[in-house]
């Protein structure tokens, strides 16, 4: 459930953009803060003209009304080559002097990224929500801004499924412990599947265990806490508590959803998964009740990842690329990107618009988007905090499906886990 949160939300989440400023500054010569810019923007997106080449120009149009004598070059790459392109410039030191980076990269890039501090004082960093920030702190110092995340997540119930197992949905589940029970609950009174979650990385993060030791050299999630959590998962996934399909390594494609009809509820998700099942099952969607999620045992929301800008530190232009990024993710800016793509903000004036303050309806968007904004504040981002996270997840799901499928205990699956994660992080 808690890896659906990042899949549902992918749309949002992988909109890797980055850009180019050049200012009249050269290394170590900082331009004063009343001096104009000069000079021409090369500003890099990933696959945000098609779809939101108005937004992004009339964004450009501002950014030059305000500044001139600055020409902004605005070019457009495919996905699959972001990663790739910008460790070239990494290595070729021709770097962009603004790079929007997703969080989960944060860490891989951080040591070709400039400090943020002589260019972002606590009064620019003012607006943006607190939670989001700190996290982008790498031993004490800040590599990246937020930009914008998916939200915080919410629980999604299907109300006749529920009515017919007896649940009180005026009284959710607020943690996973209660979400398993109900699964198994709603399957034994319906025959219907409960949910589709595992005990991957992020649900181990639910109750609260350690992934890494403290130097983040080496796994710790092998504890006989982990165990016992694997085993409660196992239990209900024996009794049909959790989909059969659970385990399916796809995804993004697993067998039984809430847009099919097959499960009764997630505890924890995305809200793009609703325009999803707006679209596609607008039966389910009708039928589905919002409420919070349940909480990680620290009492937040986990957020799986968030979009942020950083400064290459061989960029020759950081302080005109700092300009840039505080224009670019300024709470109106924000607001108007929100208003067009399934995404949440990590500046505080924007959720004070109506069009997220003033979300009283009662359909299941309109609940949803209380229910996020409502949690931002809560919102914990913790990542495995390494340059392989996305790897060392899989690593560990597959051991967690091995154990849920019969092929290996609990104890040996974590074994394993440990062990590959290990030689990765040596690696």
């Amino acid at each position: 459930m808690a890896r659906g949160v990042f899949m549902a939300g992918a749309l949002a989440l992988s909109l890797l953009v980055t850009g180019c400023v050049a200012g009249t500054s050269s290394e170590g010569a900082a331009v004063a803060d009343d001096q104009p810019f000069e000079g021409e923007v090369e500003f890099w997106t990933i696959n945000l003209k098609k779809n939101y080449s108005d937004f992004i120009t009339g964004l450009i149009d501002d950014y030059r009304k305000q500044h001139p004598k600055v020409t902004v070059n605005w070019v457009d790459v495919p996905g699959q080559e972001s990663a790739t392109k910008l460790l070239a410039a990494v290595a070729s030191g021709d770097v962009p002097d603004a790079v929007n980076i997703s969080s989960l990269d944060l860490g891989r890039f951080a040591p070709s990224l400039s400090p943020l501090e002589d260019y972002f004082k606590p009064a620019d960093l003012a607006d943006f929500q607190p939670n989001l920030v700190e996290p982008l702190r790498i031993d004490g110092k800040l590599y990246a801004v937020p930009w914008y995340n998916g939200g915080a997540p919410v629980a999604m119930y299907r109300k006749s499924v529920l009515e017919k197992a007896g649940a009180d949905l005026g009284k959710p589940p607020t943690s996973y412990d209660e979400a398993l029970a109900l699964a198994d609950s709603v399957h034994d009174k319906t025959e219907v599947y409960g949910m589709n979650a595992i005990p991957d990385h992020n649900a181990l993060r639910y109750y609260g265990i350690k992934l890494l030791s403290d130097d983040k050299k080496s796994a710790a999630f092998n504890t006989p806490e982990a165990v016992a959590i694997l085993e409660k998962f196992k239990k209900s996934y024996d009794a049909k508590g959790i989909a059969p399909g659970a385990v399916s390594k796809d995804i993004r494609n697993l067998p039984q959803t809430l847009e099919n009809g097959q499960i009764a509820f997630k505890a924890t998700a995305n809200a793009a998964e609703l325009l999803n099942i707006q679209k596609n099952a607008p039966e389910v969607y009708e039928d589905l009740v919002v409420t919070p999620p349940v909480r990680m045992s620290t009492g937040g929301f986990l957020l799986l990842a968030q979009q942020a800008f950083s400064i290459p530190k061989a960029s020759k232009h950081k302080k005109a690329a700092a300009e840039f990024i505080k224009f670019f993710t300024n709470g109106a800016n924000q607001l108007a990107f929100c208003k067009i793509v399934p995404i949440y903000p990590s500046t505080v004036s924007s959720t004070k618009d109506p069009f997220f303050s003033g979300s009283d309806g009662d359909d299941p968007m309109s609940v949803a988007r209380s229910v996020i904004v409502k949690g931002l504040p809560e919102l914990e981002y913790t990542p495995i905090g390494t340059a392989k996270d996305s790897e060392l997840g899989e690593l560990l799901s597959e051991e967690v499906r091995a154990y849920l499928t019969g092929t290996k205990s609990a104890k040996e699956a974590l074994d394993t886990a440990e062990k590959r994660w290990n030689d990765a992080l040596a690696s």
